[in-house]
């Protein structure tokens, strides 16, 4: 639920990031080469499983859903930023650093527009 006609547009930057995320997430399991001798279904279960169940919430803007997102988000940068330097700055880890940071911010932002309106009856 929408609280704020400017949560409409942080809803659709917060769509844009996380579709951004599974995409490089996507993506790095094939570029530039899958990993030898490790299961290509089960890479994409393990970098995607974690993150598919927001997609509801991502959609619909609820504010419970993107705090719960957000944590699970922290362990996909932190996971990144270990990434991008130990490959020295690789393309991959450093994008999903960078997306995966914005999205957390948007969506904490989010969170901040979408509060709910007081009713004026609580103290």
């Amino acid at each position: 639920m929408l609280n704020n006609p400017k949560a409409r547009t942080t809803v659709r930057a917060t769509i844009v990031l996380y579709i951004g995320v599974l995409a490089t997430l996507l993506i790095t399991t094939f570029y530039p080469a899958p990993v030898e001798g490790v299961s290509i279904p089960l890479m994409l279960a393990v970098k995607l499983i974690p993150l598919l169940p927001f997609a509801v919430t991502v959609f619909r803007g609820h504010n419970r859903g993107y705090i719960w997102m957000s944590f699970v988000v922290i362990f996909y940068f932190t996971q990144a930023v270990v990434s991008a330097w130990l490959s020295e700055g690789a393309p991959g880890p450093v994008i999903l650093t960078v997306l995966t940071f914005l999205l957390f911010t948007v969506a904490m932002i989010h969170l901040k527009v979408n509060r709910p309106v007081a009713d004026g009856n609580t103290p």
